[in-house]
């Protein structure tokens, strides 16, 4: 009797966007074909939920009720975030071995890898934090 496997959600942040910049346009598009074969590929496994490239141009919102509302990411930054990818595998160690096989890697992508949280941890923490001050407040003096 096979046991199901449990799998867990992590997100691929592919950081970097500028890494075809000094490549000639026949080896740009090639590197493309690759990054989309592996992504076909990682969904037709079942091991890829999603993703998309991200487009340069958005805006920062920040402050008190969003109203402050800036140009950016910049394009410019090596942490710019170019997409993402949503797996769903079994460990950290299966996202990572996934990640090193980006196609962008040898061009000076970097690819982060994050498990992705069932809830905000902010939420989970005040929780915690106001169920052990109920179980403070019911215990015997």
């Amino acid at each position: 009797m096979s046991t199901p496997t449990t799998k867990s959600d992590y997100m691929l942040l592919f950081r970097g966007t500028d890494w075809s910049k000094h490549l000639p346009p026949e080896q740009s598009q090639e590197v493309v074909s690759d990054w989309v074969t592996w992504f076909e590929g990682l969904v037709q496994e079942g091991k890829c939920a999603g993703g998309h490239p991200l487009h340069a141009e958005g805006r920062l919102v920040s402050g008190k009720n969003g109203h402050t509302v800036t140009d950016g990411p910049f394009v410019e930054s090596k942490e710019a975030i170019g997409g993402y990818f949503y797996l769903q595998v079994a460990d950290l160690d299966e996202a990572i071995e996934i990640a090193k096989r980006c196609p962008g890697l040898e061009y000076g992508c970097v690819v982060e890898v994050r498990p992705v949280a069932e809830r905000c941890m902010e939420r989970t923490r005040a929780s915690e934090q106001a169920t052990r001050r109920e179980q403070l407040a019911d215990a015997p003096v």
